[in-house]
């Protein structure tokens, strides 16, 4: 009775260190890939403050590295490209040649 006991208790342990090592694997993965999210997106946002600076000069824009759309009088679409997409709408002020950002998002693909 003793040896079943002492048994069941080590399948018990041996199930718990296994379980164990599923989700610390896991959470490995997990940490990886917000890494590797948050460096796309940073990479993403910076192209998308490199193409709203030069938004004035529209024909020296990088054609890979954003896409700039006419939505208005001084009104901007400037989109990054990539595997982390951002949209942002931008307000070209022609007196003094800022842009100032009104709005923006990240666009997924479906």
């Amino acid at each position: 009775m003793i040896i079943a006991w002492v048994l069941s208790l080590l399948l018990l342990m041996a199930s718990l260190v296994g379980y164990l090592q599923r989700m610390t694997a896991l959470e490995i993965i997990a940490t990886q890939t917000i890494k590797t999210t948050q460096a796309e997106f940073i990479a993403a946002e910076k192209k998308l403050l490199e193409c709203e600076r030069k938004i004035s000069h529209v024909a020296t824009l990088a054609s890979d590295s954003c896409v700039v759309q006419s939505i208005g009088k001084q009104l901007w679409k400037v989109s990054t490209v990539g595997l982390v997409t951002l949209e942002s709408v931008i307000h070209l002020d022609d007196a003094s040649g800022s842009a100032i950002r009104l709005s923006w998002r990240q666009a997924f693909k479906e």
